[in-house]
């Protein structure tokens, strides 16, 4: 009885990876969060729903800070979040040096790098160069910031992925 269950239980695993299969690339790391992903949200809903040890609600939850990290990650969220503090247009105009040419022109409307800045205060500080740019300083702290979120995420799975089972 039991192998028949298991027999029953693997073709509902194909079934559910399917699509998450079906998509899969070799070529961008995009694929292998979506993959790590699935699978830690299965996991925290069966490990939820189970709740057979003391710490099964708590895990549950650390396995969704994960997804909500990979998420942040596969987006860039913490990389696009300093362009809401600035308004930039950019026009491509005719190159007066090469009539057939054109060339991109930045300009910056406005800008509220100080509000990111204080959002970030101890980032802020570890700038190496304070006096470039605002809007190199904030790049500087997005990245940095992805980086970050990046490295919580590996942490987070290294002291506790061993200790995830039922």
């Amino acid at each position: 009885m039991y192998k028949i269950k298991q027999f029953f239980k693997r073709i509902y695993n194909l079934y559910r990876w399917f699509s998450i299969i079906w998509k899969d690339q070799d070529w961008d790391d995009h694929y292998i969060w979506e993959i790590l992903k699935f699978k830690l949200k299965n996991q925290a809903e069966y490990i939820r729903g189970k709740d057979r040890h003391v710490s099964a609600k708590r895990d549950a939850e650390i396995m969704m800070l994960c997804v909500r990290l990979i998420n942040k990650i596969q987006n860039e969220y913490y990389r696009f979040e300093y362009q809401d503090y600035h308004d930039t247009e950019f026009k491509f105009i005719e190159s007066e040096s090469h009539p057939d040419m054109y060339e991109l022109d930045i300009v910056e409307k406005s800008e509220r790098f100080d509000e990111y800045f204080k959002k970030y205060p101890l980032i802020y500080r570890c700038v190496p160069d304070l006096n470039a740019p605002k809007s190199k300083i904030a790049f500087q702290i997005a990245d940095n910031n992805h980086n970050r979120a990046r490295k919580l995420l590996f942490n987070i799975l290294e002291k506790n992925i061993e200790q995830w089972w039922d």
